[in-house]
């Protein structure tokens, strides 16, 4: 396993981790949960990702369960919440002070833990604002309830509007973003937040590295299985049926002959392509079995085979590039 540096941060995390989106809690159980984090552990993953909204919480209550049968010592292991949606209250979502804490305390509950290391405000809060919310984290962080906190599908005037706040008066900046990142999502990761990277030293937790399973190439032959067909995601399946969506899926058979001449399937060529970005810390994968977790993490194997042709290869097929070219794209 190859670690990073959490941004400028001194936290070092996985390449690849862990995360419970749509499996726990939905379709996998706590002895199902604990089998998949020894596998990723095995492999040496030390973070593993979570949520208050993730099932309503039983996601959280699943790998807390799953912690405390597989008996981790908490030095050797990482874990995250994210706060925004923690009920239908009219104090139970947003990012204000009191939901913020409240959130907070509720998810520790949950994981059966004194602490997360990371931290997220899940969404921004157009309704709260933004010193409340710094504040608040900062207070989080200043408890120990969390070591770092940061964001997630924030805008980059978003955040450096929070660190600026946060230098200003004294507090604890985000240290990281959780970003969508992945071969059809790209502009973001790679130009929007490129003067984070520069200014802050942003890091980043990447999420959809598969595009909900497209990039596996399971699609090609219908929407029939898989996340796409899982009740209360019409709306992302809706997407993949639309003339963009069919044009992706189009393009990933594309790239099967690539990964098949770098000796890798298709998950594992995406996975590795996110890699390949050294602005990004760590990868979030998920799975609904043990073997699934095992074969993503073959993606560092074909990491270093991803080679200046193959990448314009991969170019070649995606015809998205932004307008600001990246300069990893020619490492």
């Amino acid at each position: 396993m190859e670690y990073r540096r959490l941004g400028s941060s001194g936290l070092k995390v996985s390449a690849l981790s862990f995360g419970s989106w749509v499996t726990f809690g939905k379709q996998v159980d706590i002895d199902l949960a604990a089998e998949e984090m020894k596998a990723a552990l095995d492999q040496g993953v030390n973070f593993f990702d979570n949520a208050e909204v993730y099932e309503n919480g039983q996601s959280e209550i699943v790998m807390g369960q799953a912690i405390k049968k597989l008996g981790l010592v908490r030095k050797d292991y990482l874990v995250s919440t994210k706060i925004f949606w923690g009920g239908s209250g009219p104090n139970d979502q947003g990012l204000s002070r009191k939901h913020i804490l409240e959130g907070t305390r509720a998810a520790l509950e949950r994981l059966q833990v004194e602490y997360v290391d990371l931290i997220f405000c899940h969404r921004p809060d157009p309704e709260t604002p933004i010193e409340e919310t710094v504040r608040a984290m900062h207070h989080v962080i200043d408890r120990g309830w969390a070591l770092y906190w940061g964001t997630s599908e924030w805008s980059s005037e978003q955040i450096r509007q929070a660190w600026e706040t946060a230098h200003r008066l004294g507090l604890t900046p985000p240290t990281m973003e959780q970003p969508e990142y992945n071969m059809f999502h790209r502009d973001r990761v790679e130009v929007e937040y490129a003067p984070l990277y520069r200014d802050f030293g942003l890091g980043t937790t990447i999420w959809s590295p598969l595009a909900s399973g497209v990039l596996t190439g399971k699609y090609s032959q219908g929407i029939t299985d898989g996340r796409l067909t899982l009740p209360g995601y019409e709306w992302l399946r809706k997407i993949y049926e639309s003339d963009e969506g069919r044009s992706r899926i189009e393009k990933v058979e594309k790239l099967r002959p690539i990964a098949s001449d770098l000796g890798a399937s298709l998950a594992q060529l995406a996975i590795a392509w996110t890699l390949k970005n050294p602005q990004v810390s760590t990868v979030i994968t998920g799975a609904s079995r043990p073997e699934q977790v095992t074969e993503n993490m073959k993606a560092l194997d074909i990491l270093p085979k991803l080679d200046r042709g193959v990448i314009d290869a991969i170019e070649e097929v995606l015809q998205n590039r932004p307008k600001e070219p990246r300069n990893w794209r020619n490492a």
